[in-house]
């Protein structure tokens, strides 16, 4: 696969003459991610586990964004963010699992720059349009719970079609344009200390300056993770003073169960996230950093159709009723 940036990245073998005799040095073309490499005894233990919840997530996912197309009763503007969501999903995990998969057993795994730089950049695009769909989702039942007899005027069609317009496009203005301004050198060293090509870890082996780098995805991280957790949890401390204002235990009951599931995911995945980004970056990318990654990058995924949307009742219906028709022909 061709990709081609603007990124100024140099990567030549280690090399300690004069900066007019880098041309005459041996480009690199390739990392290497260490991945599965340093725990050869569990090698085959995490194979089985990355590879079940790589097929759980697209399962799941998949089979979401298919019952609210098929299904009438699920065209609704919660439904339509639902799909939204497990898409995004879907894409990210197939962005990664499977070349860890395919990694799983090699003592040197390698990735050629080219996929490496389409991996880091699509990676960035779909966890912030994930960070947003998370808010505009809490706008939407801000809306269902507060003004529950203008909600089909509010979000009507039309706006939950720019709603989703304006996500996808601002997802690519805040990763894919700065992503091909970053400017850094890497001088020999492109062993990655990680499972994919993921930005943190490869702009840990620059040997240029890269405090810039780190600065502009800070600024970029409190745009799409800060100011939209920020959102989310006044969005719902408003619903909260809404449900508790309701008489009737069982609209109470209805309201926390719809609305706990979505801040079971966005805990979960903002947590992680926040975790991996929003501190200051050391020189080295660790193990456990590996593990809050693979939080937010392959269990979110995971989880988000089983806590969010198979066990809801109405996606239950469109199941039954899917189910059902098959049978009948």
């Amino acid at each position: 696969m061709e990709f081609h940036t603007d990124i100024t990245i140099i990567l030549h073998s280690p090399f300690t003459g004069n900066m007019e005799d880098w041309d005459n040095a041996t480009t690199v073309t390739e990392f290497v991610l260490v991945g599965f490499s340093r725990q050869p005894h569990i090698r085959a233990a995490l194979f089985v586990l990355f590879l079940v919840m790589y097929a759980i997530t697209v399962a799941g996912n998949g089979l979401i964004v298919l019952l609210i197309a098929m299904d009438s009763h699920l065209h609704t503007p919660m439904y339509f963010f639902l799909s939204n969501l497990s898409f995004i999903d879907v894409c990210y995990v197939t962005n990664s699992v499977p070349q860890m998969l395919a990694h799983g057993f090699k003592d040197k795994p390698v990735i050629p720059l080219g996929r490496c730089f389409a991996q880091m950049s699509i990676g960035l695009f779909l966890g912030v349009a994930e960070c947003l769909l998370l808010a505009v989702m809490a706008y939407d039942r801000f809306v269902a719970i507060c003004s529950p007899l203008h909600y089909s005027l509010i979000m009507s069609q039309k706006v939950c079609i720019i709603l989703a317009v304006s996500l996808w496009l601002s997802s690519f203005l805040l990763t894919i344009v700065p992503f091909f301004s970053m400017q850094a050198r890497l001088c020999g060293r492109n062993v990655v200390n990680h499972f994919t090509c993921e930005v943190q870890a490869v702009l840990k082996l620059a040997c240029s300056d890269t405090h810039a780098n780190g600065l502009s995805m800070m600024i970029t991280s409190v745009f799409t993770l800060l100011f939209p957790f920020a959102f989310i949890l006044l969005t719902y401390g408003r619903i909260g003073l809404a449900v508790l204002r309701i008489r009737s235990a069982e609209g109470r009951g209805k309201a926390f169960s719809t609305c706990g599931s979505h801040l079971a995911v966005v805990g979960i995945f903002y947590g992680t996230a926040l975790a991996g980004y929003l501190k200051p970056q050391a020189k080295t990318f660790t193990d456990r950093e590996k593990i809050v990654a693979v939080f937010y990058g392959v269990v979110t995924p995971m989880l988000n159709p089983l806590i969010y949307s198979l066990r809801n009742r109405d996606v239950k219906g469109a199941l039954s009723r899917l189910i059902g028709s098959k049978v009948e022909k």
